[in-house]
């Protein structure tokens, strides 16, 4: 049965608790170096810093005395062999994600019986060792989901439970996972279980489509959770973090085949970027072409100065505007090719820091990789005279360099906003572009795209 924690059949994790002793002896280490380090603060500047520390000291005797009163709960092993993160390996599509996923709809339907999870009043920022009183409210927010053992509610003081609770929680929504109750964590749990639910039911309708028919291997691109999944034999063999499509400019959904990956590529400016990027942008930068290594040609694929063009009209669209190969080209190093009615690829970036946020929503609809060799390693795998050394070379020699699948693999673009996978771990994304019609979230206003 899939129970309230919204997991199937989790394996035992075979930690031993630490003994009791053992906090005692850490308890008294603890308050001994703090008192030494106050000492030391006496000498180097005097009576305030040793006052300080001396207040200090007395914050942690206080904390300590709430793990000693099970505040901090002695049991937290105990309840970390009954909570789990998501499993790096499970696939968010297989063949058995629908059938999963429509248990998580009855574990969310009594979930939503028992007048789902309360709302956790706004707060600017809650981490390890705070004290504050909607941190009441914040653990039975986490029970009710299954992100907090039942053994942990009850207090105020956001504890290494605690802690770890919003780990998951964060983990299961595609935040960044550092146990820290920011706003956009925040805004994710006050999201109603009504919601939620109704959220997993349009995906269920999905992923019945989408999961059939899927072969041994293939690749995934989850739009709204803006990952990557190399999939083999029903197990995620990589995972890739991507920047897909902004909610003006959506990535498409996909069912195609890679057939051939580009090294070094160069790349012809789509006509939709030359209308809404390039002629603004000439307008305001007249240098931007040169500067960015990118060349011009007319119709008789003859190279033209950017000066031939009148700029303040329609006149771009009818040349082919191309950028040479290089670290800054904007497919970076590598582009991955694959048949498509939407003119969309994958690729390299030169604009790595694009991928270290939570809503990487910031192309034109392509779909940016990160770590994208490693990818292309496993896609050519099975072609002959193309391991891993010899891709390096033909990246290194600056020259594109082209490589074609001798068994192209199937690919899927898809639109899944909430799923169980193989873990039994339920988990939502945001709708981004407004598809899922039941209310839920899109981009945070906060967000800058």
């Amino acid at each position: 049965m899939f129970s309230a924690e919204l997991r199937l059949n989790a394996p035992a994790n075979t930690r031993v608790m630490n003994p009791l002793h053992d906090r005692k002896s850490v308890r008294h280490s603890r308050r001994s170096m703090l008192r030494g380090l106050a000492g030391a603060a006496t000498l180097a500047a005097g009576g305030a810093l040793a006052g300080r520390a001396f207040a200090e000291d007395q914050q942690l005797d206080a904390l300590i005395g709430d793990t000693d009163r099970n505040a901090f709960g002695q049991d937290f092993d105990q309840a970390s062999r009954t909570i789990h993160m998501p499993k790096a390996t499970a696939p968010t599509l297989s063949p058995a994600t629908a059938q999963i996923t429509e248990a998580a709809v009855k574990s969310y339907d009594d979930i939503v019986a028992r007048g789902g999870w309360p709302e956790v009043p706004k707060v600017d920022e809650l981490r390890l060792g705070n004290r504050h009183p909607s941190v009441v409210d914040l653990r039975k927010r986490l029970l009710v989901s299954g992100d907090l053992d039942a053994n942990a509610a009850g207090n105020d003081i956001y504890d290494s439970y605690v802690a770890e609770a919003v780990r998951r929680f964060q983990a299961r929504h595609g935040l960044t996972v550092d146990g820290i109750l920011r706003e956009a964590t925040l805004d994710a749990m006050n999201v109603p279980a009504a919601t939620r639910r109704d959220q997993l039911k349009v995906n269920i309708e999905r992923l019945k489509t989408l999961s059939t028919n899927l072969g041994p291997r293939y690749v995934v691109v989850n739009i709204p959770a803006a990952r990557v999944e190399a999939i083999e034999n029903d197990v995620a063999v990589q995972r890739h973090i991507a920047v897909v499509g902004r909610p003006d400019r959506p990535s498409p959904d996909i069912n195609s085949k890679i057939v051939q990956i580009n090294f070094n590529p160069y790349w012809t400016v789509p006509v939709s970027i030359v209308r809404k990027d390039l002629i603004p942008l000439m307008q305001d930068k007249p240098d931007y072409l040169t500067q960015n290594h990118i060349r011009v040609f007319d119709v008789n694929h003859k190279e033209v100065p950017a000066s031939q063009i009148d700029w303040y009209s329609d006149d771009a669209v009818h040349y082919t505007f191309r950028e040479d190969p290089g670290d800054s080209n904007s497919l970076g190093r590598i582009r991955i090719n694959f048949p498509s009615q939407y003119g969309v690829y994958m690729h390299d970036t030169p604009l790595k820091n694009l991928f270290g946020g939570d809503f990487r929503y910031d192309s034109s609809g392509c779909c940016r990789v990160q770590n994208v060799q490693d990818l292309v390693v496993w896609l050519l795998s099975g072609t002959k005279g193309w391991g891993p050394d010899h891709i390096e070379q033909a990246i290194k020699s600056g020259d594109q360099v082209n490589a074609n699948l001798t068994k192209p693999v199937p690919l899927h673009w898809v639109y899944v906003t909430a799923w169980s996978a193989s873990d039994g771990i339920v988990q939502f994304r945001e709708d981004i572009y407004d598809r899922d019609g039941v209310g839920a979230p899109a981009i945070p206003p906060t967000v800058k795209l």
